[in-house]
């Protein structure tokens, strides 16, 4: 018999190709030290007496990937969704961030924040936290001990907003994360740190000109926002008249996926220009669809990325986005697209569930690596779902059973989740 070997069985859905469904009924899913080694409608000899864990008729699909979150946003969510980004920023985000120069209360809200992605579809995850160093650190220790796989950033924001959230010059915002970063260093195994400015319009050159040197020096990734607000767009323009647009501020400081792996969030108003560079530098997008929606920023043309071959995601950006579920947004990103499709441009026909299902694990999971998928190779995230709440009164394919369960799904149809091969849930809670 060999070590280290896990076989999971049930009904497989999973999308190598955008899409596309991949479905076994009933089959065997066999990974070695975390590795998936194949799918199997019967299970080859080689593994007889290898013990099998048999989840019956549930559904059996990749962890799903969060590109784009705000951990400390997270106690705010559903809040003040009748204002447009900036304004919202004002009242609700910056008030609320600064609260985690609070250990106490960090730990107590990070602790919730954990527990409840934990029980959620997400296995990975791109998250902002704060300005703060501690409460950074609290929330790093309470994901690795979770189990999820995460990068977390340390905000830099040194301009544009109160002088009780706001780092005091470029030098002491860069000196901080360096102060994190040696920190981190062997600390982690599941958590990594991204670095985060915040956008444009809170980062001066002179920081962004430390982040380029702090990358350089820790081959970090990178995440921020990109043209999310029409309001923001200009607000860019006047800042950085230079840029020939938003993305060429980062791209100016090697924040913009030639130098460092980057992830954007948004890309509503993203022009052709600007989403040519996206694709030449390989830049990910994060598409936000409930975020986009609560804040009035429109609907971003996710057909077109797809076109273009642009890599592209799903982010639940909590708190813009009132859930943290990635089924939501799923189901978000359908609809948004029809909207966008008969109300702006017929040109851009709407998507699939099986193109979202492709967005939420291999799409956003290759920001991760070999991720999202049940090929040979990939590292076995899953999530075993019963769908059996969902009476039918006719037999469903695998394919049906998973789009309805875009639209229908509940917190107690998550029945168990595997991180790297390991079991996290329902056990790991902080």
């Amino acid at each position: 018999m060999e070590k280290n070997v896990l076989i999971l069985k049930g009904d497989l859905c999973y999308s190598s190709v955008l899409g596309e469904w991949d479905t076994i009924e009933q089959g065997y899913l066999v990974c070695k030290d975390g590795v998936i080694i194949g799918v199997y409608s019967k299970l080859p000899k080689r593994w007889n007496g290898c013990p099998v864990t048999d989840y019956g008729h549930a559904l059996l699909i990749p962890g799903l990937v969060d590109l784009h979150m705000h951990a400390p946003q997270y106690t705010y969510r559903g809040l003040h969704m009748d204002l447009e980004l900036l304004k919202w920023l004002e009242v609700n985000t910056f008030p609320a961030e600064a609260k985690y120069a609070d250990l106490t209360y960090a730990k107590e809200a990070y602790r919730r924040f954990v527990n409840r992605m934990l029980a959620s579809g997400t296995t990975r995850a791109c998250v902002f936290a704060s300005i703060h160093v501690p409460a950074t650190e609290v929330l790093m220790d309470l994901l690795e001990k979770s189990g999820l796989c995460t990068m977390v950033g340390k905000v830099n924001m040194d301009r544009n907003a109160p002088v009780y959230y706001q780092e005091e010059n470029a030098r002491k915002s860069a000196g901080s994360t360096r102060e994190w970063l040696e920190h981190c260093r062997n600390r982690y195994s599941n958590t990594q740190p991204i670095l985060t400015p915040r956008f444009i319009p809170a980062c001066s050159n002179e920081l962004l000109e430390e982040l380029q040197l702090i990358q350089e020096e820790y081959g970090i990734p990178v995440q921020s926002h990109l043209s999310e607000n029409v309001e923001e767009i200009q607000w860019v323009k006047e800042l950085c008249p230079e840029a020939e647009f938003y993305g060429d501020a980062y791209d100016r400081f090697g924040l913009f996926g030639r130098q460092a792996k980057t992830v954007m969030a948004h890309c509503v108003h993203s022009g052709e220009q600007e989403l040519e560079r996206i694709r030449e530098n390989g830049v990910f997008l994060a598409h936000c669809p409930e975020s986009n929606m609560n804040l009035s920023s429109g609907i971003a043309p996710v057909r077109r990325f797809l076109e273009m071959g642009i890599r592209t995601g799903l982010g639940s950006d909590v708190a813009g986005g009132a859930s943290e579920s990635i089924f939501t947004a799923m189901m978000h990103a359908i609809q948004a697209s029809k909207l966008r499709w008969r109300l702006l441009e017929d040109s851009l026909r709407p998507l699939t569930a099986s193109e979202v299902f492709y967005l939420a694990t291999k799409g956003g999971g290759a920001f991760f690596g070999k991720v999202g998928s049940f090929e040979p190779g990939y590292e076995l995230d899953v999530l075993v779902l019963d769908d059996s709440r969902i009476p039918a009164q006719e037999g469903l394919s695998i394919e049906q059973r998973m789009e309805r369960f875009i639209y229908l799904h509940q917190e107690q149809d998550l029945v168990a989740k595997y991180v790297r091969g390991r079991k996290v849930y329902p056990s790991n809670k902080p």
